[in-house]
């Protein structure tokens, strides 16, 4: 199984690990909001390559899917746009670690407010919030 999965470089864990600088630059973007009472935190916060998860039936029509700790991708090459949508994911579970999740079974994905919320969060900070 280990050998479907790519991590991010550097140690994964320690006081001497280097957050992914893709992971730096959409917090800097989050922390500009105030939807939240903390500022996301990504200390613990993993990005993973795994396309192969994404040829499975419930993730094919996505390019990133976000769990409590880590960010699957499908390919190493996506924009911060992306990455910045799948935080605020993170930053969502980090307040609201049940909820968040189990309300895409009430709600489902196209009607979120955390999908319409993570949405935003990747427009607001892309400098393309008018157009």
């Amino acid at each position: 199984m280990r050998a479907l999965l790519r991590f991010a470089e550097g140690p994964l864990r320690g006081p001497g690990r280097v957050p992914d600088p893709r992971l730096v630059r959409a917090k800097e973007r989050l922390d500009r909001l105030d939807w939240w009472p903390r500022p996301v935190r990504i200390g613990r916060v993993r990005i993973v390559v795994t396309p192969l998860l994404f040829r499975l039936r419930p993730w094919r029509r996505f390019d990133g899917f976000a769990t409590h700790l880590v960010i699957f991708l499908r390919h190493a090459g996506v924009g911060d746009d992306l990455i910045t949508h799948e935080l605020c994911h993170v930053w969502q579970m980090q307040h609201r670690p049940i909820t968040m999740p189990l309300s895409y079974l009430r709600t489902g994905y196209d009607r979120s407010p955390y999908e319409r919320q993570a949405r935003s969060a990747a427009r607001l900070g892309s400098g393309t919030a008018g157009a």
